[in-house]
């Protein structure tokens, strides 16, 4: 029906008959002649119509935004004065011959180009609306772009495209499950995986030795910025690998992508371990372009007169750590005490600080409600902080989780306010990760998975777990964890030692991943492999603050579709179908029996 996209005409079609099909932007009525801004999926281009041609003007005389035209007409440039240099198709225009009304459109809920004056509940409700701004066309054609050459890079390694199941079997993998009730196995149920995590190991252990897939995966958890409840996974795997093999693979194809698609010419990635991240940064996904780190300070704490410091300092499961901020001793009160609500969300009872004025005065260039009762050592801080005057220095004081998730965020939370970054791309690897972590009960759990692989024998996993450190690895970059993987197990002993450690016996164990442990008996290969969010990166990649921003048709906070508005009721038949009946406890609660 067309011979060119709007964003394709130019200087070079000019005296050329062109045919294009799209939307109008805008119309305007000059004096008798009609101007038509017309959009579709490659940009905007304007057609005139005048009055000599009838029919044309009629159409174009009717139409409104949004309606969707077929028009035929020759190109020309535009009369001098009125060319738009900023604009791709700003130097031509298209004088129509022929307008076609396809199809009428009543007036939208929002127009495009108001879109940031309407609430984002209304733009997903009308989705398809949306979907039609160019910045929204941009970002899925980033994706796109993103997609084609993440499949190009690892069909060029060798690695084979291949489908895993939808509809399997309910295991644990940390998050929970979303539930399909079987028809045919009354009172069964398939579940929606959260990976393809064991079917990839089972590919390697038929003999797939380089596998990929592009895979949705589904996990009912608590939304927030970088979660949905159905997201796309970039999943790798290999066999006969060490972790130093997926990072360089992986590295590499993430270092080509930005270079092909952003022309962003990334740096080798440093490496570091999960403690070092956890000691300086407070998280295991620090944001490195933010120069500020956390400083222990445990040991100058232990003995001072302030009971906030030395208790969590003398604790075993405590942590003082010090942060210091460049020029920070200019914030007010008032943003001391934001900062002071902020660090509460993570737990934190309180923020104590010291604002270095003058530090060539002692104690009387400081300025805090707490160097009294640390004057022994206020000097021995300053000197490990390397304090300057006008710093200012925050401290966390607590449980070292709390210390870590509170003070971390302060630091990414500073780093953003004051405008701290010191480049535009910072990646690193984050290795060693513990095999384990620990629950408020003194329970283990796996700290990724529990077909991660320790970084020693049985024997001594056994012996001490708490301390056993995984063969883990963690792509970060700006903050945001990209992706995350492992070298896995590969022989039923440890398989076995791991579901032992984590109280899952021989026959809960057979029940639930029998078909792996069944498989790992049959010549299991070494192997391990990667999985990168794709959502996180074409947001990262798009300068997107949420990946709803980047996914077609994403779900709300509360994991629903206002377009769709799902998820909904079913009727009794589908019910009786899967014997399943309703129980009414409320007027606006049911539970399943």
């Amino acid at each position: 029906m067309r011979s060119h996209y709007c964003g394709q005409l130019n200087e070079t079609l000019v005296d050329q008959t062109v045919t294009v099909c799209g939307w109008v932007h805008r119309r305007r009525d000059h004096g008798g002649v009609i101007f038509l801004d017309m959009r579709d999926r490659d940009g905007v281009a304007q057609f005139v119509v005048d009055p000599d041609t009838a029919d044309a003007f009629a159409n174009a005389d009717r139409a409104r935004n949004e309606f969707v035209l077929r028009i035929t007409g020759r190109v020309r440039l535009r009369p001098e004065g009125t060319q738009n240099p900023n604009m791709p198709t700003g130097m031509i225009e298209v004088l129509a011959k022929d307008v076609e009304v396809l199809n009428t459109a009543v007036t939208p809920p929002f127009q495009l180009d108001e879109h940031g004056k309407v609430g984002e509940e209304v733009r997903l409700k009308h989705r398809y609306i949306d979907l039609r701004r160019p910045d929204m066309i941009d970002k899925l054609r980033l994706r796109s772009r993103i997609s084609h050459a993440v499949r190009a890079f690892l069909e060029n390694q060798g690695f084979l495209d291949i489908e895993t199941p939808v509809l399997t079997r309910a295991t644990p993998e940390g998050a929970r499950d979303y539930l399909v009730p079987s028809r045919t196995h009354a009172g069964n149920f398939f579940a929606l995986p959260q990976s393809p995590q064991l079917f990839k190991q089972l590919l390697m252990v038929a003999g797939f030795d380089r596998y990929y897939q592009i895979a949705k995966c589904f996990r009912d958890e608590d939304l927030r910025a970088d979660r949905q409840p159905e997201f796309t996974q970039i999943d790798i795997e290999a066999s006969f690998v060490e972790e130093n093999d997926i990072m360089d693979i992986t590295e590499s194809m993430i270092r080509q992508l930005f270079q092909e698609v952003l022309d962003v010419e990334l740096a080798a990635f440093p490496r570091m371990t999960w403690q070092e991240a956890m000691d300086r940064f407070g998280s295991d996904k620090p944001d490195l372009r933010i120069p500020l780190e956390l400083t222990n300070v445990d040991d100058l704490m232990q003995q001072v007169d302030f009971k906030v410091f030395s208790g969590p300092a003398n604790a075993a499961d405590g942590r003082v750590a010090a942060l210091k901020v460049p020029g920070g001793a200019s914030l007010s009160r008032k943003e001391i005490d934001e900062y002071t609500k902020f660090v509460g969300i993570y737990g934190a009872k309180g923020l104590a600080w010291i604002k270095v004025n003058e530090r060539a005065k002692g104690l009387d260039g400081l300025q805090s409600p707490i160097v009294k009762f640390m004057e022994n050592v206020v000097e021995d801080l300053l000197d490990r902080v390397d304090a300057k005057d006008g710093d200012i220095i925050f401290f966390g004081a607590d449980k070292t989780r709390i210390v870590n998730e509170a003070i971390g965020a302060l630091r990414v939370k500073l780093g953003a306010d004051l405008d701290l970054y010191t480049q535009d791309w910072a990646p690193l690897w984050v290795v060693d990760f513990p095999m384990f972590e620990e629950d408020d009960n003194g329970r283990l759990s796996p700290l990724h998975h529990p077909f991660t692989a320790p970084s020693c024998s049985p024997e001594a996993l056994k012996d001490d777990p708490a301390n056993a450190l995984s063969r883990a690895y963690d792509m970060v970059l700006n903050g945001t964890e990209l992706g995350g993987g492992s070298i896995r197990i590969h022989d039923q002993t440890m398989q076995r030692t791991v579901f032992d450690i984590l109280g899952i016996g021989q026959a809960e164990a057979q029940e639930k991943f029998g078909f792996l442990l069944d498989a790992l008996q049959y010549g299991a290969p070494p192997h391990g492999g990667l999985a990168f969010g794709l959502d996180r990166l074409v947001m990262l990649m798009a300068g997107a603050k949420t990946i709803r921003e980047v996914i077609a048709f994403p779900k709300t906070q509360s994991a629903a579709c206002l377009m769709t508005d799902a998820p909904g009721e079913v009727s009794s038949e589908q019910l009786k179908d899967l014997n399943i009946r309703l129980r009414q406890k409320a007027k606006a609660d049911t539970t399943a029996e």
